[in-house]
């Protein structure tokens, strides 16, 4: 079954209260494991974008939906494949991400949110995506957002989503280096060309300096795969 129906499934669940901080228990766990996920949630509940602790975190969470669809018990049910270990693992980030998005401050979660449902609900994600550069002020939301979208082959929606929230002033050089990227990849060396004059506005002037080599060499080069064409 495809990954949305099961979300859908999943948010229609009721439940009381939050849970971000409070280990699921299970049978199978060991004591280091319990100290080290406990120790992961309160972190998070601290700090919602805490990348390093959410990704730890989704490992945990993911290694543990996978063994328990790989150990059911029923003597009838059918054997589980590696797709429906997938499936569960990957129902059970979209919990944790659903359960730290709640906190207005937590951008990364939503961003997660975005990247599980991208391929199956194009619109929702960029919707995530969006929110989440709303919610940060930095534009590193922004930026992890436009490298979720280059990686999934779809600069177009990246530079969409990216002229419409950068701010080249105030956001992290690297805002401006994903959408030059956008642009190369979409064929529009003329865009491309333009973000990088841009972001000679930012005040971090180090390091645009950095990553200008890099970016005039990406151009160029797209330049001259179109001249050759």
């Amino acid at each position: 079954m495809a990954l949305m129906p099961r979300l859908r499934r999943l948010l229609r669940r009721q439940t009381s209260a939050s849970t971000v901080g409070v280990r699921r228990p299970t049978s199978n766990d060991r004591r280091g494991d319990t100290v080290h996920e406990d120790a992961l949630r309160a972190m998070l509940v601290d700090n919602p974008n805490d990348i390093r602790a959410f990704r730890a975190l989704a490992e945990v969470v993911r290694r543990r939906a996978a063994e328990s669809t790989a150990t059911d018990d029923d003597p009838l049910a059918a054997p589980v494949d590696e797709h429906e270990r997938e499936h569960a693992a990957d129902l059970a980030v979209w919990s944790l991400a659903e359960e730290l998005a709640g906190n207005p401050r937590g951008w990364y979660p939503l961003i997660e949110l975005g990247r599980l449902s991208l391929h199956d609900d194009t619109e929702g994600a960029l919707r995530r995506f969006a929110t989440a550069a709303e919610r940060d002020r930095t534009g590193e939301a922004l930026a992890e957002s436009l490298a979720v979208l280059r990686e999934a082959h779809m600069p177009v929606e990246a530079l969409g989503l990216g002229v419409g929230h950068w701010r080249a002033r105030e956001h992290v050089v690297e805002v401006g280096r994903q959408l030059v990227l956008a642009a190369t990849e979409a064929d529009r060396t003329f865009e491309a060309r333009q973000h990088l004059e841009a972001l000679g506005s930012s005040p971090d002037t180090s390091g645009v300096a950095r990553m200008r080599p890099e970016l005039e060499r990406v151009i160029a080069q797209s330049e001259q795969h179109h001249a050759g064409t």
